[in-house]
């Protein structure tokens, strides 16, 4: 205390930093002072002490055309925790990031109290489907928005349907979630999403031979695609081209793996990533030679049976048969090349939990569909009402392996995106990113690496990671803010207090307001 006294009357009252505990040494001075000092000593120095707390007044921090989130516990994705955090957010950007024992804030700005509450990254759905449900389309930016999903990546659509939805998003960046496109599913010849039905609407081309792959892909290219994606009824050649497009233009190139290929051969051709680990048994099969040839000579398909028929009997009779039967040295070589490659997996677990467990039927579900258009909402009861009420033991058979491979794959450091395919299954847009991130912490990723999954590995696999995806100065304000802490238990996610889109601040209140009744 006597050296701090001592430096005070070399001090100028202006070189003086003016933080809490500065502050608080300062009032500790003027007692000791009081109590120790006498006169002749004791007025100059509380000259010195009452200079600087009134140059403090004027030395306090002011943000012009700015807001504060204040004493805020900080989660970024890579560092962890920091808590007692103040962030200014400015414009689009995080402006700066202050200790919050070290500011003193001015009364004169736009302060939010962040005590106890915790500020994550916005998050990402990597797999959506704006155009499966076309009517329920144009309330999910909202959906998601509500929900902390800040950006998405819808994986399949026609291009005239889905380009739109990135146009608006470009042009009301904080009223909508980033939009990321593929355009539609590329397909072969017997295209699977060919829309006869309301099981397989229109969501992907045919494409009957490799020019006319050549000339389809090349027209999503020139309507700026943000990726491309493979679907399972290519031929070999087809996806040779296709994925050499993609290099040549930069762009991602994801998938399902083609059924006449194998997941090595896809991968070190050019497959970035693959959605819901789709096909990956048939190359990790103790008979994958037999199940191979098997597959070659239908997929000429004599009886020119549709190709969602053809694909769905392919795998019928053949997924089971290849997870009872997996080669653990096949196996280590599909994950090692995998993570060579650093091929991305998107594994979309609470769909097949969903799907095998019927939990669409239950009352705890359906009690979210409040957050849906009424005429989706009866066209969804509908078909559940027609399904049998029988877990599918088949399927939770798969999804068990499914999450067995999640939890190798993860050991192998292979990386994870979080993605859901919503609206597919019944899954609601939002709702059921947060019941995706329960599934991968339970596969084995910590709740750290969970939130890696939805927030900074989705902006690394676009090229962003430089401006999104974390808490840091420079960074865009795309952010979360909740009441709980995630790293304590990932159902926190869904504690959301705020929302921040592109640096605008929307309360509960004004989220609440986005869903759809």
């Amino acid at each position: 205390m006597v050296y701090f006294l001592e430096m005070l009357v070399l001090v100028s009252p202006f070189d003086f930093k003016c933080s809490i505990t500065s502050i608080h040494l300062l009032l500790l001075s003027y007692y000791f002072l009081y109590s120790t000092m006498k006169k002749n000593t004791f007025l100059p120095i509380l000259f010195t002490l009452t200079s600087i707390l009134q140059s403090c007044e004027d030395n306090t921090l002011y943000f012009e055309d700015a807001y504060v989130i204040e004493n805020v516990n900080l989660i970024d994705p890579l560092e962890g925790i920091e808590e007692k955090q103040t962030v200014v957010i400015k414009e689009n950007k995080i402006h700066q990031i202050y200790n919050t024992a070290e500011v003193i804030l001015s009364s004169k700005n736009k302060i939010y109290d962040g005590t106890n509450q915790f500020l994550i990254p916005g998050l990402w759905d990597a797999h959506i489907h704006f155009a499966f449900e076309t009517i329920l389309g144009e309330y999910m930016p909202d959906l998601f928005l509500s929900n902390g999903i800040t950006s998405v990546r819808d994986t399949g659509g026609p291009i005239d349907l889905v380009l739109p939805y990135k146009e608006y998003s470009l042009k009301n960046p904080t009223t909508s979630p980033r939009v990321m496109i593929a355009g539609p599913l590329i397909d072969g010849k017997h295209n699977v999403y060919d829309g006869s039905s309301p099981s397989f609407p229109l969501l992907s081309i045919q494409n009957s031979s490799v020019s006319v792959l050549q000339k389809q892909v090349q027209e999503l290219i020139d309507k700026k695609v943000d990726f491309l994606k493979a679907y399972e009824m290519l031929s070999p050649e087809q996806f040779k081209l296709l994925a050499q497009m993609a290099q040549a233009n930069n762009l991602k190139l994801t998938g399902h793996v083609p059924l006449s290929m194998d997941v090595i051969t896809a991968s070190n051709l050019g497959l970035n990533s693959m959605e819901h680990l789709r096909n990956i048994e048939l190359s990790m099969a103790k008979d994958f030679e037999a199940l191979f040839s098997e597959r070659t000579f239908a997929l000429e398909n004599k009886n020119k049976i549709s190709g969602s028929k053809l694909r769905s009997s392919l795998h019928q009779s053949q997924r089971m048969k290849a997870i009872a039967n997996i080669d653990s040295i096949k196996q280590d070589q599909v994950f090692n090349t995998l993570a060579k490659n650093k091929t991305w997996q998107i594994p979309t677990l609470e769909l097949y939990q969903t799907f095998a467990n019927k939990k669409y039927k239950s009352e705890a579900f359906q009690s979210y569909f409040y957050m849906i258009p009424q005429k989706v909402k009866s066209k969804w009861m509908e078909q559940i009402n027609s399904t049998s009420d029988e877990p599918d033991q088949e399927m939770i058979k798969y999804t068990q392996w499914s999450r067995d491979m999640v939890y190798q794959m993860h050991e192998k450091r292979i990386p994870f995106m979080a993605g859901t395919d919503t609206p597919i299954g019944f899954l609601i847009p939002g709702k059921s990113l947060h019941d995706e991130l329960v599934q991968l912490n339970l596969s084995g990723l910590s709740n750290l690496e969970t939130l890696k999954a939805a927030t900074y590995h989705p902006a690394e696999y676009f090229g962003l990671e430089k401006n999104l995806g974390r808490i840091k100065v420079g960074f865009e304000a795309d952010l979360v803010l909740l009441d709980k802490n995630p790293l304590e238990s990932i159902k926190n996610t869904q504690s959301i207090r705020a929302v921040v889109k592109a640096g605008k601040f929307m309360n509960r209140a004004y989220i609440d307001s986005l869903q759809v009744n």
